[in-house]
């Protein structure tokens, strides 16, 4: 028979605490540091479902979107209803705001979890992925996008990542994303047959588009295009430069012009950052401002902005120290008093916080146990057979120092022991 594979673009991830170098080690870690950072930033976890209505991304993401015209996993459900997994959350977390009725004034939201998109997987990017993300809900231009920096900022900081680069740019207001499409839509009339089938569809549908195009040719049409520069307030053009001045110091920030991110939905900052150890998908975090989204759900008018950082990439790059906790490894030799000896080790996990007790569970010899614990790094091993129930000690035997002798402990003593081990 067949052995049943998992679908392509779909990864498994099997931590391996031995090896520091571990993919799903990193991601794990990255995942904790994420959370770590949004708690500290004031914000309140939301869950929303990975399934959703498919009408939600067709109204939110645009039609213009490679999104939904090539990667959405949509299916009829048994009721013949239209449904799709998530390709991203912050529809989702605005369709529950809208649906819950929820303060506005009052939330600012983190979120983490798996997403779809049917695309050709390629390094840090499958078919079903991670994102963590931040939604700022009911704030207006202003503070909120200095605290967005700030967060990103503090993120490339506490992974420890090098060489990126935090890209920003403003699309204006609606009447201002208007007007630059018509110059766009313009400038491109004349170089039309020279685009490809996906860059005119995208010179139908919304021109702004094209200015993502990864097609050469139209990159270099695009060259002497108008940019938004020209069609941006001052008030726009200065926040920018705002932007850039407050965290300079801090971060590498560049001003592109050229900017727009994949969505319909943005409006006024948009960014991303990318990083060259990456490749040509360079980019790892992204996001913008989005104050029409709700009203095209269904909702009021609320302003928002946010982002979703892909955790795959972000662990690629990720330098994160690995917390210095002890592993001390729990070996139980008798089977006559595994209750006994467990409760001891149960009592043991309460004494010191910065220890990790293994128990190990699987039958075998003192030798093959005294192995795997070494393997797996453990810096002790506790050892308990019937002698040691009888006498009421316990064996602590070092395993990172060579030819260190092993040490007979009342059981009594065990606790003044494990408050000072480091």
């Amino acid at each position: 028979m067949d052995k049943i594979q998992s679908l392509k673009g779909m990864i498994d991830l099997i931590a391996d605490r031995s090896n520091p170098d571990d993919f799903a080690e990193s991601i794990f870690r990255t995942e904790d540091a994420l959370k770590n950072i949004f708690v500290n930033f004031g914000y309140s976890e939301i869950r929303t479902p990975t399934l959703e209505d498919a009408d939600l991304f067709k109204r939110s993401v645009g039609d213009s979107s490679d999104i939904v015209n090539k990667e959405l996993y949509s299916f009829l459900d048994k009721n013949e209803k239209n449904i799709t997994l998530r390709p991203e959350n912050t529809a989702g977390v605005i369709r529950s705001v809208i649906e819950k009725k929820i303060d506005v004034n009052t939330h600012k939201f983190w979120y983490l979890g798996p997403m779809w998109r049917y695309e050709r997987p390629q390094k840090g990017r499958y078919r079903q992925f991670n994102q963590a993300g931040i939604e700022i809900i009911g704030h207006p231009e202003g503070v909120a996008e200095l605290e967005i920096i700030s967060m990103i900022c503090s993120i490339n900081n506490a992974l420890n990542i090098k060489n990126s680069v935090i890209k920003i740019n403003h699309l204006g207001n609606q009447g201002t994303k208007t007007n630059y499409c018509n110059a766009l839509l313009e400038y491109l009339k004349p170089f039309s047959s020279q685009l490809d089938q996906l860059d005119q569809s995208r010179l139908e549908k919304n021109p702004l588009r094209i200015l993502d195009s990864q097609n050469q040719n139209t990159q270099k049409i695009l060259k002497d295009a108008p940019t938004i520069k020209d069609f941006l307030s001052d008030e726009s053009l200065t926040m920018l430069q705002v932007l850039k001045d407050t965290f300079s110091k801090d971060c590498s920030i560049q001003i592109d012009y050229g900017l727009v991110r994949g969505l319909d939905y943005y409006t006024g900052l948009v960014f991303e950052v990318i990083s060259d150890e990456l490749g040509a998908q360079d980019a790892y975090l992204g996001g913008g401002r989005y104050d029409n989204l709700s009203e095209q759900l269904g909702g009021k008018n609320i302003p928002c902005i946010g982002m979703a950082i892909g955790i795959e990439r972000l662990a690629l790059l990720s330098n994160i120290d690995i917390e210095d906790k002890t592993l001390v490894s729990f070996i139980i030799l008798s089977s006559n008093f595994e209750e006994k000896a467990y409760k001891i080790a149960h009592d043991l996990r309460t004494i010191n916080p910065e220890i990790i007790i293994d128990v190990q569970l699987a039958e075998g010899s003192l030798k093959s146990k005294l192995r795997k614990a070494s393997k797996n790094n453990a810096k002790f091993a506790i050892i308990i057979g019937e002698e040691e129930i009888e006498t009421n000690t316990i064996i602590i035997k070092p395993l990172v120092e060579k030819n260190s002798e092993q040490t007979v402990m009342d059981i009594n003593e065990i606790s003044s022991f494990f408050e000072d081990i480091t």
